[in-house]
């Protein structure tokens, strides 16, 4: 499905970030453990076509501990446990929606694949050591990728939790999108009072039906 990215990727391969971004993930996938593995850098693109996308789920960097990484914000593999942010997503699911979540599984695969861009802004990471790889040349990426998605004719949710996602609102500007803000999920911020409660998983489905969309199965089991 990545070469349903292509109009975006053709438009940003001759750029010099771009180009010096390959060639800094080269010398880094060379000399350090880095996360995810190099085939799952772009998995977030690979399992939600532009044109599928109902959902932006904006993260940061990717977990920076084994098994963990897996292309997606916020997932990780089945079998994994589950980071503190993740578990406090499931459990506004639970309370937004009434269901019952599956702790033992933190695969978000399955949002992916209903139209849910489970993107981070740093698509990798050095093994123990998070934002390595907060640089400009991911930075340049991530404003081309939020511009061309904001230039997407469907409507669309922007969910972005904490200050770091909630600076990517700056470049949505499209009228047909619903833009979802609160604190991070992360227990430093969950447990202040300023993630819990905030019913974006509510507020996006009755958003995407009010415009004729079918609603995201939020549920994982």
């Amino acid at each position: 499905m990545l070469n349903d990215w292509s109009s975006f990727f053709d438009k940003i391969e001759n750029k010099p970030y771009f180009k010096s971004l390959k060639l800094f993930l080269d010398e880094e996938y060379s000399n350090h453990v880095i996360y995810p593995p190099r085939e799952k850098i772009f998995n977030a693109f690979s399992l939600t076509s532009p044109n599928s996308i109902k959902v932006v789920l904006i993260g940061q960097d990717p977990y920076h501990e084994p098994n963990q990484a897996m292309g997606l914000s916020f997932s990780v593999p089945r079998g994994t446990k589950l980071p503190p942010s993740l578990i406090n997503i499931y459990k506004e699911i639970e309370n937004d929606l009434g269901v019952s979540m599956d702790f033992s599984n933190g695969d978000l695969t399955y949002l992916a694949k209903q139209g849910v861009l489970l993107l981070n802004s740093y698509l990798t990471v050095r093994e123990g050591e998070p934002l390595s790889h907060k640089n400009a040349y991911y930075s340049n990426f991530s404003k081309d990728v939020y511009e061309y998605i904001d230039s997407l004719p469907q409507p669309i949710v922007f969910i972005l939790w904490g200050s770091f996602a909630i600076s990517f609102s700056k470049y949505i500007h499209n009228p047909n999108r619903l833009i979802l803000k609160s604190g991070h999920p992360s227990p430093l911020s969950a447990n202040r009072g300023l993630f819990f409660n905030n019913h974006h998983f509510s507020k996006t489905n009755e958003y995407l039906i009010n415009h004729g969309l079918s609603p995201i199965d939020w549920k994982n089991k």
